[in-house]
């Protein structure tokens, strides 16, 4: 593991005409490691999201990919650069197969676009190259029997699972995961955790997600980061941010830090800002 961080982010603000929806919050993300950013309704996880993603620009702040900034770069060229994410909503192609959006995910990684129009051999070969990719990412994320099948028909687990499969054709050095486990079952819940596990400890894949799932969250981050009203109040290991006083009062609840843990969902916080 490297000893600078694969992703930092330096001061990063965004404002929205008089709200400040992310207040110069600083984050470090190592490689290897799965990092939790989580906080009320309201804290500003997700417009921290899209600005590393480049969907949003910032007002202020800088972000680095493994050293490199990324400002002012778009999101597919921060993509190529080995950044990949996937969205609360689920964003499929629903009259499409299981495969064929698998297979969207590589589009950054294929090289013969001029042999579309004339099909040419380099092109077939490349396809070929794909399609097996695309199942083999597949059969990762437990999707191999559905491959064939319309993404939209998939049950809603599935989907958010072919999302990641998607996302992972990208060949991304780092994982943004918004909300993944939002709207799951429990054993639907059960299975992502063992996913998310074996991209990290498989793979070597770095995650940074954003999870209301305290459950789920205490036990897969190796690091936390607390964000509310836009501003960092916490940093640390799971156990030292579940004792952190302002975490506590904004967030967890002090039954939470008492039991060790939390059982279930905590509650919202809406503030009015852009979550």
């Amino acid at each position: 593991m490297s000893a600078s961080p694969l992703l930092a982010v330096e001061g990063l603000t965004r404002r929205f005409q008089g709200l400040v929806a992310v207040d110069s919050v600083d984050l470090a993300v190592r490689e290897g490691t799965v990092h939790g950013l989580i906080g009320p309704n309201g804290a500003g996880k997700t417009t921290l999201f899209n600005m590393v993603s480049g969907v949003l620009a910032p007002s202020a702040g800088t972000v680095r990919l493994d050293g490199r900034a990324l400002d002012g770069l778009a999101p597919y060229r921060r993509t190529a650069l080995g950044l990949a994410r996937t969205f609360q909503n689920i964003r499929i192609f629903s009259e499409m197969t299981v495969l064929e959006n698998v297979m969207t995910g590589l589009h950054t990684r294929l090289s013969a676009r001029l042999g579309i129009l004339l099909r040419s051999p380099g092109f077939r070969a490349e396809e070929r190259g794909a399609k097996a990719r695309a199942r083999d990412l597949l059969a990762f994320v437990g999707l191999s029997e559905a491959a064939d099948l319309r993404a939209g028909a998939l049950p809603y687990g599935d989907q958010r699972r072919l999302e990641i499969a998607r996302a992972l054709a990208c060949e991304p050095r780092l994982l943004l995961l918004d909300e993944p486990a939002a709207g799951m079952n429990p054993a639907e819940t059960h299975a992502l955790l063992a996913l998310l596990r074996r991209l990290r400890d498989e793979r070597g894949l770095t995650l940074l997600l954003v999870e209301h799932d305290m459950p789920l969250v205490m036990s897969l981050c190796d690091r936390l980061t607390v964000l509310n009203f836009g501003r960092r109040i916490a940093d640390g290991t799971p156990a030292e941010v579940r004792a952190h006083p302002a975490v506590i009062e904004a967030y967890l609840g002090a039954g939470t830090a008492q039991a060790g843990t939390a059982q279930g969902h905590p509650d919202a916080h809406p503030q009015g800002a852009v979550s």
